[in-house]
Formats: C-alpha cells, structure tokens, sequence
C-alpha cells in the first residue's frame, strides 16, 4: 500500500479508510489490553498515536518495538478521543524496518543541547532540531520567493576565490600540494606554479563582490549560499561554515536599501508565522515562551533608523544615568553586542537599522559621506553609507552599504588600507566601464534562523556545525 505522510494522515477526516504509514518510534506504551505507540515520520513536530491490540501483533514483535526504531503500520484510519489530536490509526499489522537498542543516545528527554551536538547525526529526529530544521527549509524558501517576487535573479558566485572581500584574511586556503614536500623560492615563499589554479586560492568568504558583477549587468541578483570564515571564535554566534544571502541592486540609494532589509526580514518573518505555526507553538513552549510575541513585534512597527552618532549619544547618556557596560563606547568604536542590544531591546523595544558608522570601521567599499557628523558639539571623522540592522537576542542580523563607486575615490581607499589589489582588476572595471550607483547587504542565514526559532547557539541551527576544532559528520 501507498505510504501515507503523517502530516497528511493527521489532516485527513476519511475515517473508516486503510493506510500506511511509516516512520520512528517516539514512545511505546504497552498493557495487556492494549498498547501506544507514538509515531513521528519528520512531516511535523505532531506524532500520530498507534492503537496495537496485543491479540493482532505477536509479543515478540511488540517488544522490539522501542524508542527509535524504525517501523511501518498499516490500519484504520478513526477519529481520536484523546484531546490534541484529531486522528489516530487502529492497527492491523506492523511491518520492523530497523531496530533501536537501549544505547540509543536520544532515547532520554531532557537532553542538553551540548551533550546532542556528540550526536549530530541524530539529534535531528528529536522535536526540537525536527523543528529547527523544517522552519530552515521556510526560510530558504521565503527568501527564494521573495526576491523571485521583487524580480531579483539568483546569482551563483564561486565558492573558490582568489579575493579577500572583507580584508581579514581569516580564509581557508584551497590546494592540490603536497603539504609534506611544499617548494619555495629563495626568499622562503611556496611556489603555487605547480598548484592546480596556479595561484593563491581560499574559500570564500563572501560573494558580494562578484554579487556587485552580477548586479551591474542584471540590475538586480541575490547570492544564497554557503561562505567560510577560518575566524578562531567560540562563541555562541560564530561558526566556520555558514550561509549567507547577499542582494546587491544597481540604482539604489541609502534610503532604497533600508526599505529593502525592512521589507525582507518582515517578509521572512511573517512566512515563519504563516507556514510554521505548529513548529513556533513547540518551541514557543519549550524554549522560548515570548519567541512568538517577539516574531510578531517585528511586524508590528516600523524599524527605527538611527544614524551612528546619535546612538553613541544615546550610549553616553544612559552611562551617565548609571547603566554600566562590559565594554566602552566611544565614537569611532565598533559598537559590542550588549550596546546594540541595549538600544533595540531597552531604549527603543523594537529593531533598528544604525548607518553612517565611521570610516575606519567599516569595509573599504562603502560609500563616504560628503558631510562629517558633530556628536555632542565635536566635528568628527568621516562617515559611510553603511546599514546594520540591529535585532532583539540577536544584535546585528544585517549588515549592508550603499558601495562606492566612484573609481578614484575607491582606489584611494584601497591605497589607504593597503589592501592587495593585484587579484581584483575585475572588481574595478565595474567602476571604469559603465560604473552605476549601487548598494547590497548580507544576512547571515543562521542568524536569521536563531531569531525565528528562539535558539540560544548558533550551532543549534545548522545540522552538522563546523567550529574549532569542530569537523565532524
């Protein structure tokens, strides 16, 4: 018979019909008069409940049929007595696809989420990463559909680069060579004549740059894909591997581009609401009891933007009124997450796009402003078009720029850092041949999914975490 997914089963009212239905035991409860079993098949966080009477199923069977294990059930399809559930299946026999024995390392509840990272290989059939992972699958597909919608094109940029986008050069490199026998030339450097590109190569850390391409021949182009970031953090937000969503539009201005991170992460959001709800309403429960009312505070209000200066000033006064940071904040400083957070979730309770930062703490590509701001009566340095939208729990989810491009004003950035240009001639021609205003941002995927499912760690959203130290599976 014809494989019935649970989602479905749940949802359909034909009582009195004959299904299949096959999945992973969750729990198995036996009397002599009867026995439960709960099964889960990945379709939805619900289990539907297995009415077995012992006189149908041999002893044997039943007593391998433990939490874990791998079975298919075909029976009667009836109306539930039992509350939360509207549907379950009277069982006419039972097909054993795999067994689970009793050191199966997610039999037990109760589980932390340190002790499951051992076993990420099965953690994801738990309800919470079955959760996480389902409303993953929304959001990569509301941010297909949303820049489908807005008549972007989806732009693949190479994972194997020979660019340094952010200048950190915090980048896994890429090679063929023998690592025990590498040649160098006379000065102590490796000879990559031999290598397969030839050439210095590493994995990427962004696709903004050959997003910028993209943007100024298609006019408008997203990039969703996995970047690498060979930074030694632990944290609960970083990881080495991760994905990222970079649109970049030609003719856009600053304002254009905040509408744009606004209209996007409310879109997001409100496909999570919309398409998730039994996934948000478990984690609502068991991890976060205010991450639904938070969801839809986004949606509520307009975001606040703030240019930087005036947030240093806001930073300032509330030192002056006695709240005491870890770390300080002065103008010209990279604003910590506790100063971020402190402006979104306490000063103005709802998210906030910051722009116009510093020069010097900003990427080289960004757009200078023609005016230098005064904070608390002081001319300052200059300011960059840049945008970060700030989150409650989250801090930065965004971070975006209107990019400069003006050639001599870009080169003389360039010079000014000195930053290796000699692999980015390409990069610059876009300012040279037809050079056209324009702008982009990236979102951290995870990021993203920490916000929408109420996750404490970064490691928790993705299924197989790549860290220091950290490659397994």
């Amino acid at each position: 018979m014809k494989r019935t997914k649970v989602i479905d089963a749940l949802q359909c009212t034909d009582y009195g019909k004959e299904i299949t239905v096959m999945g992973w035991v969750r729990t198995h409860r036996s009397s002599k008069a009867v026995d439960f079993i709960a099964l889960n098949d990945g379709s939805t966080i619900k289990n539907i409940q297995v009415v077995v009477d012992p006189q149908t199923v041999s002893e044997e069977m039943l007593k391998q049929i433990t939490t874990g294990a791998c079975i298919g059930v075909t029976g009667t399809l009836v109306e539930s007595p039992a509350q939360g559930q509207a549907s379950e299946i009277q069982c006419k026999s039972i097909q054993l696809f795999g067994l689970c024995g009793s050191d199966y390392p997610m039999q037990k509840k109760g589980q932390s989420f340190e002790y499951m990272r051992q076993y990420a290989h099965l953690r994801l059939r738990t309800n919470t990463f079955g959760a996480v992972m389902r409303i993953r699958h929304n959001m990569a597909m509301a941010i297909h559909t949303y820049f489908h919608e807005h008549g972007f094109f989806y732009f693949h940029s190479p994972l194997i680069t020979a660019s340094d986008c952010e200048g950190a050069g915090q980048m896994f490199q890429v090679t063929t060579k023998n690592l025990y026998d590498l040649k160098k030339d006379k000065d102590g450097k490796i000879i990559y004549d031999d290598d397969f590109f030839g050439k210095t190569t590493s994995l990427t850390v962004s696709g903004q740059l050959e997003g910028e391409l993209g943007a100024t021949a298609l006019g408008a182009i997203y990039t969703f894909g996995p970047t690498f970031r060979a930074e030694n953090s632990n944290t609960p937000r970083h990881l080495a591997e991760f994905w990222m969503i970079e649109p970049e539009v030609a003719f856009i201005d600053l304002d254009d581009l905040m509408d744009l991170e606004e209209d996007f992460i409310k879109y997001c959001v409100r496909w999570a609401l919309d398409n998730c709800q039994d996934d948000l309403q478990f984690l609502n429960k068991m991890i976060d009891k205010t991450l639904i009312e938070r969801l839809e505070g986004v949606l509520k209000d307009d975001f606040v933007r703030l240019p930087y200066t005036k947030g240093i000033e806001i930073l300032h006064e509330a030192i002056q009124n006695g709240r005491k940071f870890e770390f300080p904040c002065e103008w010209g400083d990279d604003l910590a997450s506790e100063h971020e957070r402190y402006l979104v979730e306490e000063y103005f309770k709802k998210p906030v796009i910051m722009t116009h930062y510093p020069k010097k703490i900003k990427a080289f590509y960004m757009k200078i402003d023609d005016e230098k701001p005064v904070c608390n009566g002081e001319v300052m340095e200059q300011t960059v078009q840049g945008t970060d939208v700030l989150f409650p729990q989250i801090g930065e989810i965004i971070g975006g720029s209107v990019r400069e491009e003006d050639y001599d004003k870009l080169m003389g950035e360039i010079t000014e850092r000195n930053i290796p240009m000699k692999d980015m001639w390409w990069y610059l021609d876009t300012r040279k041949y037809g050079s056209c205003p324009h702008g982009g941002f990236g979102l951290g995927f995870e990021r993203l999914i920490l916000f929408v499912t109420g996750m404490q760690n970064i490691r928790d959203v993705i299924p197989f975490p790549r860290t220091p130290k950290n490659a397994e599976f």
